[in-house]
């Protein structure tokens, strides 16, 4: 039987567009900043408080970009569901908390690096589609 993650998750960019991911201790897959909502909260108070816990960055403003699933990077058997968003952040991000390690991916992907599943089958793609949209414009 598979088992189910509902997580939140942040999409930051910094100045050339990359995305950053983070790697938590004693895995393998970078994956987005983010995790699962505690004890009634709602999207964005979620992702404010695992921002500030994670990356010791103060969510400014977010955008939902969609709710993805895919298998979790880091649990055999289990489907992560994310709701994902576009966020701006105050302070330089900075591994904390589980945070190992952090890593500035380009949306083209980075072949040296082992992505998440949600990041780099839904995530990445549905970024890719919106800036190409974006320059048709």
């Amino acid at each position: 039987m598979t088992r189910a993650i509902e997580i939140v998750a942040a999409v930051i960019r910094d100045h050339r567009g990359h995305v950053l991911t983070v790697r938590k201790r004693q895995t393998a897959a970078f994956m987005l900043p983010g995790g699962k909502r505690q004890g009634g909260e709602d999207d964005l108070a979620a992702l404010a408080r695992e921002l500030r816990e994670e990356l010791g960055s103060l969510l400014i403003d977010a955008e939902h970009l969609g709710t993805f699933d895919a298998p979790a990077a880091n649990e055999p058997d289990t489907r992560v569901y994310g709701a994902i968003y576009l966020a701006k952040v105050d302070g330089e991000p900075r591994a904390q908390a589980e945070i190992e390690e952090l890593r500035w991916v380009p949306l083209s992907g980075d072949e040296t690096l082992r992505l998440a599943p949600l990041l780099e089958r839904q995530v990445l793609p549905r970024l890719r589609d919106r800036e190409s949209q974006s320059e048709t414009k």
